[in-house]
């Protein structure tokens, strides 16, 4: 591999572990707010955390290019009141990754906080524990093997990423380009050696994270 390509990857993995920071409060905290809480329009909210699963990535891109272009709702108070720009520099790969990654965190993480036994934290409550101390106690330890498979589903759902990040943050070498869209590229430039080599590292890197979260769950079972 040359430096070029170990930047490449690089770049990808930076850009997939900082998706998963920026999913995983809010996922985590939206999967034990479905799992533990019953409330009217549930399943509405339930629909559209799944929907980026089932969507084409492109319709998911085009939604963020809309609400953070600088012309969009949020993009255009980022630009005009701090001076971020989002769309089309790392920003916006991170923020296409984290879209597409957050449903596999919330719908894993939901799982496991489910399948906690609700006796243990209420034996903790009657001891005095406090709901934050009931968390982090006996719900997060117990639920942590489902959480973590989450998480490595997570993140290899962020290095695989095509269509939503494209369409939000173009394909710029150097400054927004990832392993799939590398791969992308090559094969339109009828490089196939590169792009087969590039679909190796990715193919590598997801089924260690595949296969790391497969044996978490299965030690769960």
């Amino acid at each position: 591999m040359s430096s070029a390509e170990w930047q490449l990857v690089g770049f990808s993995l930076r850009m997939a572990l900082a998706s998963l920071l920026l999913v995983l409060p809010p996922g985590l905290a939206l999967a034990w707010w479905l799992a533990k809480f019953n409330w009217p329009g549930k399943t509405i909210l339930e629909t559209l955390v799944t929907l980026p699963l089932v969507l084409p990535p492109v319709v998911t891109g085009l939604v963020l290019l809309e609400l953070f272009g600088r012309h969009g709702p949020i993009g255009g108070w980022l630009h005009h009141t701090l001076g971020l720009d989002v769309v089309f520099t790392w920003r916006a790969v991170v923020l296409a990754l984290a879209a597409m990654s957050l449903p596999l965190l919330v719908r894993a993480a939901r799982t496991a906080f489910e399948e906690v036994d609700g006796k243990y934290e209420q034996l903790a409550r009657t001891l005095g524990a406090g709901e934050w101390r009931v968390f982090f106690t006996i719900t997060l330890p117990l639920a942590r093997r489902g959480i973590l498979a989450g998480i490595l589903l997570a993140f290899a759902r962020s290095l695989g990423e095509f269509g939503a990040t494209i369409m939000v943050a173009g394909n710029i070498p150097g400054q927004t380009m990832t392993l799939p869209l590398a791969i992308y590229q090559a094969v339109q430039a009828d490089d196939d050696t590169h792009a087969w080599l590039l679909a190796g590292i990715s193919a590598l890197i997801a089924f260690a994270a595949v296969f790391t979260s497969e044996k978490l769950l299965g030690r769960r079972k």
